[in-house]
């Protein structure tokens, strides 16, 4: 019988298996930032125990970072201390940090890819629910807690069992407007928030295939709202050639080495997933969500759904909405157009395409915050900083801003903000803020308009 993709790479990389138990995975790359390793690092030091493998971690500083001045000192304290107890920790046991003010700085989710950190065939772990955005490289990738992080130091591997397979399928032509924000949207909205529970899933069909690496990174981000531990996307041409060349990445023969045994990855004809779901890709639509998860969710031209269990009530009445509405015309005060969901080039490119030759509206405070310092300067480069600042937007530095309320980017309470994040819960964003998740062109229209529009009619 044929193997799947997440079989390949997973059996690759087991040492050991417990006796009816959880196996021993080696991790080619762990990930960390300052607000999930402190306290795995004052565990490893009272047990007087080494960081095996310093040279298969990286760090940068992204959570608490703030988005204006930061080559000021940082005023929050706890950020701050954060921040130096991240460069004391690296230091102290020889690990790669891009701090504040680094030109490899941003998300961790965002430089590790575009340095060619990320490559196809490998595991990759993070003290970060998001870690998921690596599997669009054909790599298992996923989020682990602060004892984990510690497991990871300590012997570069992890004690874990083995998830269950799942397939998700989209085929066929999507509408004008619908972006890989969109896709990911629908499946959750059409699936739920725990229908990947114990899963790790694959994306499969032409709608994925079609798709740039950024979007690919944007659809396996998201697949942790829909409880998987993680997502996957086949490697593929898209993906050599976007690792090709990269700081990180192997160069020459041995680079084409690598590409002989990726090309070996995707799965098999004939594997058989534990679970499997197929979509129509002209089903899609510009999508919203209306309530405090991001299964909450509906297309552009649909109103919110009618439904009387209390859970979604309670959701309802914390956004102010109701059953039967329309989000069409809902005057919005707030847009945020980052996160390591949508701060990619790409991102900024859809967005300036849209806002060129248009004003910001005046009511809204739009926040566009490029994922890394790389980022930043490709817009700079492409010239896209002009376009925004003639429609009257303002970038801001590199760092996971309002995507949640660990920095100075608050949304304040009662306020609604478009966001292109990944998660619209209850005080996500600040505290009593209101979040509906959309696509940067959604994000951008709605800056213009100074409220939701159909972007299909504009």
């Amino acid at each position: 019988m044929g193997k799947t993709l997440f079989d390949k790479v997973w059996d690759a990389h087991v040492v050991d298996t417990v006796k009816n138990g959880p196996q021993v995975l080696y991790i080619d790359k762990h990930l960390i930032h300052e607000v999930t390793s402190p306290q795995a690092f004052n565990e490893l030091e009272e047990r007087k125990i080494p960081v095996a493998r310093p040279d298969k971690i990286v760090a940068t500083a992204d959570h608490n970072t703030p988005t204006i001045n930061q080559h000021l000192p940082i005023k929050d304290k706890l950020s701050r201390l954060q921040l130096e107890q991240l460069t004391k920790n690296c230091k102290k046991n020889n690990i790669t940090l891009y701090g504040l003010g680094h030109e490899n700085n941003g998300i961790v989710h965002v430089i590790a890819p575009e340095l060619g950190i990320t490559q196809p065939g490998m595991t990759m772990v993070c003290g970060d629910s998001h870690t998921s955005t690596h599997g669009a490289f054909g790599t298992i990738a996923f989020g682990i807690g602060t004892s984990q992080v510690a497991q990871v130091f300590a012997s570069q591997c992890l004690l874990i069992e083995k998830p269950k397979s799942l397939r998700v399928n989209v085929n066929g032509k999507l509408k004008k407007g619908v972006l890989p924000k969109d896709v990911i949207l629908y499946i959750i909205a059409k699936l739920g928030t725990n229908s990947g529970t114990g899963y790790f899933c694959e994306y499969a069909g032409n709608v994925f295939e079609e798709m740039s690496m950024e979007g690919r990174m944007t659809v396996c981000n998201m697949s942790i709202e829909m409880g998987a531990r993680g997502g996957m996307i086949a490697p593929d041409e898209t993906t050599f050639k976007y690792v090709k060349g990269k700081e990180f990445a192997s160069k020459g023969d041995e680079f084409d080495k690598k590409v002989a045994y990726w090309k070996t990855l995707p799965t098999d004809d004939g594997a058989v997933f534990d679970k499997e779901y197929s979509f129509d890709a002209a089903d899609i639509e510009p999508m919203l969500t209306y309530g405090t998860n991001p299964g909450m969710g509906i297309k552009i031209t649909e109103k919110i759904p009618l439904n009387t269990d209390d859970s979604f009530q309670k959701s309802l009445a914390y956004m102010n909405f109701k059953a039967g509405e329309t989000l069409i015309g809902k005057s919005i005060n707030y847009v945020f157009l980052g996160s390591c969901t949508n701060s990619r080039i790409e991102d900024f490119r859809i967005a300036a395409n849209y806002v060129k030759g248009k004003q910001k509206a005046t009511n809204v405070h739009a926040w566009l915050v490029p994922g890394s310092q790389r980022v930043a300067k490709q817009i700079q480069e492409e010239g896209l900083d002009t376009i925004f600042t003639q429609a009257g937007f303002k970038l801001r530095e590199p760092g996971c801003s309002a995507c949640l309320a660990m920095n100075d980017d608050k949304i304040p309470e009662g306020e609604y903000c478009v966001s292109t994040s990944n998660r619209n819960f209850e005080g996500r964003q600040g505290q009593g803020a209101r979040t509906i998740l959309a696509s940067p062109l959604m994000a951008v229209a709605t800056a213009v308009h100074g409220k939701i529009i159909d972007i299909t009619k504009h």
